[in-house]
Order: structure tokens, then C-alpha cells, then sequence
């Protein structure tokens, strides 16, 4: 499949104090992106074009599809020419508990609440991530913030770019993925770590977005006890979080940040009072 740049440069008229001139801009493609399993398209989202494979296997996890990245067992892109399919295959068992699944829908949808037609498909229960050991002090959330911007070339040159990193106490931003959506950015991040065999438990999602209930599902697929970010979360997203034994911290502006749940694992003794 032919490469398509994630980045593309523009025209502008810029408007500064100084008055009004053209100029050259960065800014971010994006793509439709259809995720078909055995020949049938399941969702069609719009997307970077950008880590593909990381996207098809973080997807089949945060979405429930599989377990693990060895429970698929291939991946190809297939250029369609407006857009990218990924033709995902999984491996007999998880073939047929998608099939099974599958039976349950009435079709596919676009880019939301991607292969679902029922509430109470949409609001599943999450897994539980209170078997994790994982604490963290003040000064590490803070970092993992601070490293993670660190970590987002695509946004550096457009801004406007979502991320997602993972942060470990001792090793830093371990792993970053990118993607104008924060769901993308999300499903790569957690396909990136699978195929590296890296244990959710050991460390902490980072990301550049407010916390919607989605941000949380997928935070507990990958078995994260932490969920870190710049914006804020919404109230479904604070109750699934509190159900599922995360602790969400967010609004986190430099060394300022919001606990919303589960502040037992801060290290801090008065983030112990959050409620």
C-alpha cells in the first residue's frame, strides 16, 4: 500500500499585529479508515494515516474483539483509494466469539460508539483494574504530562493532534501513539503495548483530551489502574471510572491537577481527603 503522509503543508493569510501575509502551514490529514474482520466492514472512523497496525489491534482490544494481540492473526492494509481498509483476521477462537457478537448487531456505524446498536451495548461493563499495585506521587503525574508533550511530533507541527502515552514510574512516557482522534490515539496506544507484551498494570495512561466514558473503557481494556489528563472528564466517565477501581486524575496544568477517584494510590497523604 502506498504511504500517505500524516502531515500535509497548506496556504494561509495570516493575520498579526504587524498586518496580513501568506504563509505556509502544517496541518494534519485525515483519512477514513474502515476495520473489517473476515471481509466485513465493523466500523469506519476517521483517522491519521499513520500506525495502522498498532490501530487494528488496539481497536480489537479496547473494543472487546480480543483478549490479546496474539488472538489475531493477521493484519493487512488495502488501499481503497479515498481512504484505508484494514482487513483484520482473528484466529478460530476469538473468530467465534466475534461472529457470536456480531449476530447481536444489526450493522456497522461510523466514527462513535463504533459496531454498536444498543445501550446496553454501549455502556458494558469495564473491567476492574483494583488487582494493580501501581502509586503514584505528585511530582510523577506531573511528569508524565510534561514528558508526553514531549512525545507528539504530529501535534508539534500542526496543533492539532491528539495523544495517548504510557507512563511507567522509573522509565518515563514508555510508549506514545498519535491521532486526530482521541479514541485513535487511545485504540494505538493499546495495540502498541500488546504487541510489546507490556503489562497495563504497570503503568499509567496519558492523554492530551478530556475523559469521556469511551477514554475509560478502553483505559481498563488495557488494564491501566490510571487514567492522567489535561482536560476534564465527564460524569459518566467519573462513575465508570470509581466502578472500575481507576483512579482518573485530570485537569493536570502543570503541578495543579483534579483527583476525581480512588486517590488511595497517590502517595500524597492529602490526596487521600479527594473524594
Amino acid at each position: 500500500m502506498t504511504a500517505r503522509p500524516p502531515v500535509t503543508s497548506t496556504t494561509r493569510i495570516a493575520r498579526r499585529a504587524s498586518g496580513m501575509k501568506a504563509a505556509a502551514r502544517n496541518v494534519p490529514e485525515e483519512t477514513p479508515v474502515a476495520l473489517s474482520y473476515a471481509g466485513t466492514t465493523h466500523a469506519v472512523m476517521m483517522a491519521s494515516p499513520a500506525d495502522f497496525e498498532d490501530f487494528a489491534v488496539g481497536f480489537s482490544i479496547t473494543e472487546g474483539i480480543v483478549a490479546k494481540a496474539d488472538e489475531i492473526e493477521s493484519v493487512t492494509m488495502q488501499d481503497v483509494g479515498a481512504g484505508v481498509d484494514i482487513q483484520i483476521r482473528l484466529k478460530d477462537t476469538a473468530n467465534t466469539r466475534f461472529e457470536a457478537r456480531r449476530r447481536r448487531l444489526a450493522g456497522p456505524v461510523g466514527c462513535g460508539l463504533c459496531g454498536i446498536e444498543s445501550i446496553d451495548e454501549a455502556m458494558r461493563d469495564v473491567d476492574t483494574v483494583r488487582g494493580s499495585t501501581l502509586a503514584l506521587d505528585a511530582s510523577q503525574i506531573t511528569e508524565a504530562v510534561q514528558l508526553l508533550s514531549k512525545q507528539q511530533p504530529f501535534h508539534a507541527e500542526t496543533g492539532a493532534v491528539h495523544a495517548a502515552g504510557f507512563y511507567v514510574p522509573g522509565k518515563g512516557i514508555v510508549m506514545a501513539r498519535e491521532d486526530v482522534g482521541r479514541h485513535n490515539a487511545l485504540d494505538k496506544l493499546a495495540g502498541a503495548l500488546s504487541k510489546a507484551g507490556i503489562a497495563g498494570a504497570s503503568g499509567a495512561v496519558v492523554v492530551t483530551s478530556r475523559v469521556s466514558v469511551e477514554m475509560v473503557q478502553k483505559t481498563a481494556a488495557i488494564g491501566a489502574p490510571f487514567i492522567l489528563a489535561v482536560s476534564a472528564p465527564t460524569a459518566l466517565a467519573i462513575r465508570t471510572a470509581d466502578a472500575a477501581g481507576m483512579t482518573l486524575v485530570a485537569l493536570v496544568r502543570g503541578e495543579d491537577f483534579d483527583v476525581f477517584t480512588h486517590p488511595e494510590r497517590l502517595k500524597s497523604g492529602d490526596a487521600r481527603d479527594v473524594a
